[in-house]
C-alpha cells in the first residue's frame, strides 16, 4: 500500500477506494473545527509579519487545499506570505505564486538541512508517520526548521476516533482494529481487502496523548482544542526561541 502524508485526510491518504472527505467541504463540522483552530496560526503569522514584513511557512505533510481555512486572511496578506509544503504524495500546485511543493518525508533528518523558515506548521500528520522514532524525527524537524511552530494532533484520550469515526476505536487491541477494517467501511476507509493492509493502516494511525506531545515538544506550550468540554485535540505551539 502507498502511504501519503497529507493534512487534508487527517494526515494520511492511500491509493485505493476511500470515502468522501469532509475536510474538502467548507460546510462540514470537521472543516469548522480546523477553521476555528486557525486563530492560533493567524496569531503566529501576524507576529512574524510584524517583525519581518513577510512570513515563510513550512507545512509538514500539508496541502494547498488545507489553507482554505484561512482564505480571507491569506488573500489580504498574499504579497507577504509563502508556503512550502512537504508531502510524500505528489501534488499539483494551483497557485505557484503563493505555494510550492517538495516531495519528501517530513521525518527525514536531512530535510532542508541548512535552511530556516519563519514558521513550521503541521495539522494531523505526526500520528501517521509510523514508529515512535519517526515521530521523534518529525518533531525534531519541526523544532529545528523555524523559531516558531504549530503542530496539531488528535487526542488519544478523546473517545471519538476521528479517522475511523468509531467511539473508542483506538483503545481496542490492534488485531481487533485490523479485523474490523476488513469487515466494515469505517471513517475515511472503505472495507479493506486484506489483513496485511489493515494492519499497515493501524500502524500509521497512532494517536498521541498530551504527555507524549509534551515529551516530543518540550519547548512548546501545549494547548487543547475543546469539544463538548473535553480535549479533542492537542496543539504544541512555540511562539519563538
Amino acid at each position: 500500500m502507498l502511504i501519503r502524508q497529507t493534512a487534508d485526510s487527517g494526515g494520511l491518504d492511500m491509493l485505493g477506494p476511500r470515502r468522501a472527505n469532509p475536510y474538502e467541504n467548507s460546510n462540514s463540522l470537521e472543516f469548522g473545527f480546523r477553521a476555528r483552530r486557525f486563530v492560533h496560526i493567524r496569531r503566529l503569522i501576524e507576529a512574524i509579519i510584524a517583525e519581518r514584513g513577510r512570513a515563510e511557512i513550512l507545512d509538514l505533510g500539508g496541502t494547498e487545499t488545507y489553507w482554505k481555512i484561512g482564505a480571507d486572511f491569506i488573500r489580504e496578506n498574499r504579497g507577504r506570505l509563502s508556503f512550502t509544503m512537504v508531502n510524500t504524495e505528489d501534488q499539483q500546485v494551483e497557485d505557484p505564486s503563493l505555494f510550492s511543493f517538495v516531495a519528501e518525508s517530513a521525518s527525514d533528518p536531512a530535510l532542508f538541512d541548512g535552511r530556516q523558515f519563519d514558521l513550521v506548521h503541521s495539522n494531523s500528520v505526526i500520528e501517521h508517520v509510523g514508529d515512535w522514532s519517526n515521530m521523534e524525527a518529525f518533531a525534531a524537524n519541526a523544532r529545528r526548521l523555524a523559531p516558531r511552530y504549530y503542530v496539531q494532533t488528535p487526542n488519544y484520550w478523546f473517545a471519538y476516533e476521528p479517522h475511523f469515526r468509531f467511539p473508542g476505536f483506538q483503545y481496542l487491541p490492534k488485531r481487533v482494529r485490523a479485523a474490523l477494517l476488513t469487515r466494515f467501511a469505517l471513517g475515511f476507509f472503505q472495507r479493506i481487502g486484506s489483513l496485511e493492509e489493515a494492519r499497515d493502516i493501524i500502524h500509521h494511525h497512532r494517536l498521541l496523548s498530551t504527555r507524549e506531545m509534551a515529551g516530543l515538544f518540550p519547548d512548546a506550550a501545549i494547548v487543547h482544542e475543546k469539544a463538548f468540554g473535553l480535549n479533542k485535540s492537542i496543539i504544541a505551539i512555540r511562539d519563538r526561541c
